[in-house]
């Protein structure tokens, strides 16, 4: 009997001194929650929101 386990990823980032509002920040952050990397820096390449610089 062989079992396959699926392996989950979890990473987390900390950012400081960051002039923004934790509400601007988290209004992208949702978006691309869960999502691949390569998938996530493409939404926020092309999302019209200035808090993306930061978080990308």
């Amino acid at each position: 009997m062989i079992r396959i386990i699926k392996k989950k990823v979890e990473v987390s980032a900390l950012g400081k001194h960051i002039c923004m509002s934790a509400h601007k920040a988290r209004r992208v952050i949702d978006q691309i929650r869960g999502r691949s990397y390569e998938e996530a820096l493409m939404i926020l390449e092309l999302m019209p929101y200035r808090a993306c610089y930061p978080i990308n």
